[in-house]
C-alpha cells in the first residue's frame, strides 16, 4: 500500500515527520517498507511554455522555442505531440533527470539545444502509470502552471510516499481512511473526513435500473445512476494521487472509482448504461462454458465457480476482478452506472488465481472490505462524478441484499489481559486505548466489552483485544518477565533428529551439502523414479524448466554436478536432504504427499588419492550411515532401475521394503546431463524413520575375549556378497558377532566362472570364554550352510 503523506495529513492531524511516522507505525503493528520522495535526485526541472515549433527536414525532430520565465531558449525535441502553446516539463542545462542523467548543452543534427523537454518516464514515472495520451510523448502541464516555476508542486512530486507492508490480518489499512484511523490511534488525534455532499435530481434511479442477486457468494450489490456526464481527463490533483499510488489515470469517471478504491478500500466499477441490453442487473454465478472479454481485451472462459455481473443474461463484468470491454466507459459515454458490492473473498481469490488475473480490486475483496461504508463509498463516488464530470445523479440507490453493519461486541477480562501481557493495567487505561482506536467500550475492573466497528474485521476474540491493547499502549512499556507456568519443553521431532544425524554423517564422509530446485521439468521429475506417480503441475509456471514438483532428488544433483564439471571442478561429493512429492490422488485437487529424502552423488577422484570413485565408495557411505542408525540394509542387484547402469545398480531394502537405490548413472543419461562417470544414492528418510528402533539401554562390554577365524570360499561368479551373508546368517550361530569380507579374487589359479571370497568371522560369548571346540562347531555349521545353500567349496 502506497500512502501519500500529503493526503494523509489532510485526513488526520499529524505533525510528525514521515521518518518518525515510519518508525512509530513499524513498532505498533504495520511495518513500513520505506519512504520515497518522487522528486529526490531530480533538479533544475521547471515549467516551460512552447512558443514555436519548427521541423528539422528529413528527421522527426523539431526546433522549439520555449519560454522558461526569464528568457526564451531553444530546445531540440523529438516528441510527436509537441506543439505551440502547451506548458511542458523543461530540464535546464545542468539538470538531473531519472537515472541520474545530467542534461548538458549540445548540438543535435547541427542545431544547438539548450535543455530538454521531458516526458513523465524521463523524470522517473514508471511506464505503467503514465496516462495513455502521453505514453509516447511529452507531458502537458496544467494551463495555469506558472512559467519558470519548479514542476514538483504541480505533479505532487514533493510529496512523500510511505510504503506499507500490509499483512492479511490488517487489510483495513489497504485504504487511506483505514490508515488515517491507525495513525489517529497512534498519535491520539482525531480524523477529518470531509466528504463531498451528494445532490440528487428529481428522477429516480429505479425508473431505469433494477438489481437482483442470485448467488450466495454476493452479500450485497448496490448501484447509482448518473446521467449527462462528460468524459474528460481528470483534474491534475486526482491524476497526481493515482500516479503516486501506482495507478494509471484514464478519465474522470474511471479515475474516481480508483480514487474510491484508495480512499475507502472499496472496489468499484463504472458501466456505460447505454450499452446495456436490459434495465436489470443480475449478480449470479457464471454458466459452464460462458465467456467474457475483459477490459484487457482478453477473452476469458468462465466456470460455475466464478461470479459475474449480467445484463440481459449476458455477462458484462467478472465480479470483484475486472469489468468487461463491452460496457466500458468511453469518450462517448453520457450515462453511467456506479456499482459497489460485497463479494465472497474466497471465490474472488480462486477466480483471480485460476485466470491469473490479479487486480487492486481482487486483492481487497480477497482480504476483506469495510461493509459498513459500502453505501457511503458509493455516495461519495456519485458526488465526485457530479462535481468532476458534470453529471446529474438520479435519486435513490438501486440495491439487493442486506448487510449487517452493526458493531460486533467482543468481551475480555482484565486478568486475562494482564496475565498475557505481564502488566497491571486498570480499566481506565484499557478504556483509553479503545477511545483512541475509535471503539466504544463498557465494563469495570473485572471485565469489559468492546464494540468493534466493521472496519476492523480482524478483531473477533479476546486474544485480538489483547493485541490491540499491547500495540497501542506500547510494546516498549510491557515489562520483561518470564512465564509463570511451566512451558512446553522444546525438542526435535524424530524427523528433525534423523535429518541432523544423516547430515552429520554425510559431511563426516566428505560430502558437501547443496540445495537444488524442487520444481523441474516433467521429464526430470520422474527420471530416477522406479514407480512414478502423476506429476503435480504449477497452474502458471514462469518457465517449463520449473513447472512440476520433483519425484526424485537425483536429477537436481546431476544438474549441479554438470554445472561444477563445466567449470573444471571435477572431483565432487555432493548431498542434499529435501522433499520429493508423490501424487496419490487427483493432481488438480489433492495435495501431493511430501517424502523426506536424502541423496548424494560422487564423481571424479576419491579425496586425497588418485583413485576414481566407484560403486563401493558410494556403498561404503551408505553402510556407514545405516550402521550409525543401527539398521541393517540389504543391497539387491537390479538391472532395470531407471537411468542407472544395468550392471552397477542395486535397490536398498529394509525388512523387505525398498527404501532407496544406489548405482552408476547410465552412460546415456550421463551424456544427456553433461556429467562424467557418476555414482548416485537416494534414500527415503520417511521410511527409514519408521524403521528406527528406540534407543537400546547400555550393555556392559564383555570381559571375555573374542575369537576370530578366516574362511576362504570358492564360489560361482554369479553369487553375490549378500547371498554369502544370508547363508552365514542361516547357520543360526548366536555367538557370531561380526562378518567382514577381506579378499576377493578371480584369475589365474581359479577355474573359469568362479571366484574366491575370503571372510573374517568373529565370535564372542558375553558371559564366558569360548573354547576351541565351540568355535570349531560354529565353523562347521557355517561351512555346512554355505555348502548346501551356495555350493561353496572351502579352500
Amino acid at each position: 500500500m502506497l500512502v501519500s503523506y500529503k493526503w494523509l495529513k489532510q485526513l488526520v492531524d499529524v505533525t510528525a515527520t514521515s521518518q518518525d511516522l515510519s518508525e512509530t507505525m513499524s513498532t505498533t503493528g504495520i511495518e513500513v517498507e520505506g519512504v520515497e520522495t518522487p522528486a529526490e535526485g531530480l533538479s533544475k526541472l521547471v515549467v516551460g511554455e512552447v512558443v514555436s515549433v519548427e521541423d528539422i527536414p528529413e528527421t522527426h525532430l523539431h526546433i522549439c522555442e520555449v519560454n522558461i520565465g526569464e528568457e526564451t531558449t531553444q530546445i531540440v525535441c523529438g516528441a510527436p505531440n509537441v506543439k505551440p502553446g502547451i506548458k511542458v516539463i523543461v530540464a535546464l542545462p545542468g539538470a538531473r533527470i531519472a537515472g541520474n542523467h545530467k542534461i548538458k548543452k549540445g548540438k543535435i543534427r547541427g542545431v544547438e539545444s539548450l535543455g530538454m523537454i521531458c516526458s513523465l518516464a524521463e523524470i522517473g514515472y514508471p511506464d505503467a502509470v503514465v496516462p495513455k495520451a502521453y505514453a509516447d510523448g511529452i507531458y502537458y502541464l496544467p494551463e495555469d502552471a506558472v512559467v519558470g516555476d519548479s514542476i514538483f508542486p504541480y505533479l505532487d512530486m514533493d510529496d512523500e510516499i510511505v510504503e506499507l507492508s500490509i499483512t492479511p490480518n490488517r487489510a483495513d489499512a489497504l485504504s487511506m481512511r483505514g490508515v488515517a484511523h491507525e495513525v489517529a490511534a497512534i498519535y491520539d488525534t482525531p480524523v477529518h473526513f470531509e466528504d463531498p455532499v451528494l445532490t440528487e435530481s428529481n428522477l429516480a434511479a429505479s425508473d431505469v435500473l433494477s438489481v437482483e442477486i442470485s448467488s450466495d457468494k454476493v452479500a450485497s450489490y448496490q448501484a447509482r445512476v448518473v446521467e449527462n456526464v462528460t468524459i474528460a481527463p481528470s483534474p491534475q490533483w486526482l491524476q497526481n494521487l493515482l500516479m503516486n499510488a501506482g495507478i494509471r489515470p484514464l478519465n474522470n469517471v474511471v479515475d474516481i472509482t480508483n480514487y474510491i478504491l484508495l480512499y475507502f478500500g472499496q472496489p468499484m466499477h463504472a458501466f456505460d448504461l447505454d450499452t446495456f441490453k436490459d434495465n436489470k442487473i443480475v449478480a449470479r454465478q457464471a454458466k459452464a462454458g460462458e465467456t467474457l472479454v475483459t477490459l484487457d481485451e482478453e477473452e476469458r472462459e468462465l466456470t460455475v465457480d466464478d461470479i459475474v455481473i449480467a445484463v440481459g443474461d449476458e455477462a458484462v463484468a467478472l465480479g470483484g476482478v475486472m469489468g468487461g470491454s463491452a460496457t466500458e466507459i468511453t469518450d462517448k459515454t453520457s450515462r453511467i452506472v456506479l456499482e459497489a458490492a460485497s463479494f465472497d473473498g474466497k471465490t474472488i481469490r480462486k477466480t483471480s488465481g485460476r485466470l491469473n488475473l490479479r487486480s487492486e480490486s481482487s486483492a481487497r475483496f480477497e482480504k476483506g472490505t469495510n461493509v459498513a461504508e459500502l453505501g457511503l463509498a458509493l455516495d461519495v463516488a456519485a458526488a465526485l462524478v457530479a462535481e468532476l464530470a458534470g453529471g446529474e445523479v438520479r435519486s435513490g440507490v438501486v440495491k439487493a441484499g442486506d448487510l449487517d453493519v452493526s458493531d460486533i461486541p467482543v468481551s475480555a477480562r482484565l486478568d486475562y489481559v494482564n496475565k498475557r501481557l505481564g502488566t497491571t493495567l486498570d480499566y481506565a487505561t484499557i478504556a483509553d486505548v479503545f477511545r483512541r482506536l475509535g471503539m466504544a467500550v463498557s465494563g469495570d475492573e473485572e471485565s469489559f466489552t468492546v464494540q468493534v466497528p466493521r472496519r476492523r474485521w480482524d478483531i473477533r476474540i479476546p486474544a485480538d483485544i489483547v493485541e490491540e491493547i499491547a500495540r497501542i499502549y506500547g510494546y516498549d512499556k510491557l515489562p520483561t518477565t518470564l512465564p509463570n507456568e511451566a512451558g512446553t519443553a522444546g525438542e526435535l521431532t524424530p524427523m528433525q533428529s534423523l535429518r541432523r544425524k544423516v547430515r552429520t554423517l554425510a559431511e563426516g564422509a566428505g560430502l558437501t551439502e547443496v540445495i537444488s530446485y524442487a520444481l523441474t521439468t516433467p521429464e526430470k521429475a520422474v527420471a530416477f523414479t522406479a514407480q512414478p506417480t502423476q506429476v503435480t503441475e504449477l497452474m502458471w509456471p514462469m518457465t517449463i524448466d520449473r513447472s512440476v514438483l520433483r519425484q526424485n532428488v537425483t536429477a537436481g544433483l546431476l544438474e549441479i554436478v554438470a554445472y561444477n564439471v563445466a567449470r573444471k571442478n571435477q572431483d565432487l561429493g555432493l548431498y542434499e536432504i529435501g522433499k520429493v512429492f508423490e501424487q496419490s490422488g487427483d493432481a488438480k485437487t489433492d495435495l501431493p504427499q511430501e517424502i523426506e529424502t536424502f541423496a548424494f552423488a560422487l564423481t571424479g577422484l576419491v579425496a586425497g588419492t588418485k583413485d576414481k570413485v566407484d560403486f563401493f565408495n558410494a556403498k561404503g557411505i551408505v553402510e556407514a550411515i545405516f550402521d550409525q542408525l543401527r539398521l541393517a540394509p540389504r543391497f539387491v542387484a537390479q538391472a532395470d532401475l531407471p537411468n542407472l547402469h544395468p550392471g552397477r545398480a542395486a535397490s536398498i531394502e529394509l525388512d523387505g521394503q525398498t527404501v532407496g537405490f544406489i548405482g552408476q548413472v547410465h552412460p546415456g543419461t550421463a551424456k544427456a546431463y553433461g556429467v562424467p562417470e557418476t555414482y548416485v544414492v537416494e534414500l527415503n528418510l520417511t521410511a527409514i524413520e519408521a524403521a528406527l528402533t528406540p534407543a537400546q539401554p547400555f550393555t556392559d562390554i564383555s570381559k571375555f575375549p573374542a575369537v576370530s577365524r578366516d574362511i576362504s570360499l570358492l564360489l560361482k561368479n554369479t553369487v553375490s556378497h549378500q547371498e554369502v551373508l544370508d547363508a552365514i546368517a542361516a547357520a543360526g550361530v548366536k555367538r557370531l558377532t561380526k562378518v567382514a569380507l577381506f579378499d576377493l579374487y578371480a584369475g589365474p589359479g581359479i577355474e573359469p566362472g568362479k571366484k574366491s571370497m575370503a571372510y573374517n568371522l568373529t565370535f564372542q560369548n558375553p558371559i564366558d570364554s569360548l573354547t576351541d571346540e565351540e568355535v570349531a562347531g560354529y565353523m562347521a555349521k557355517i561351512t555346512k550352510s554355505l555348502t548346501e545353500t551356495l555350493g561353496a567349496e572351502v579352500r
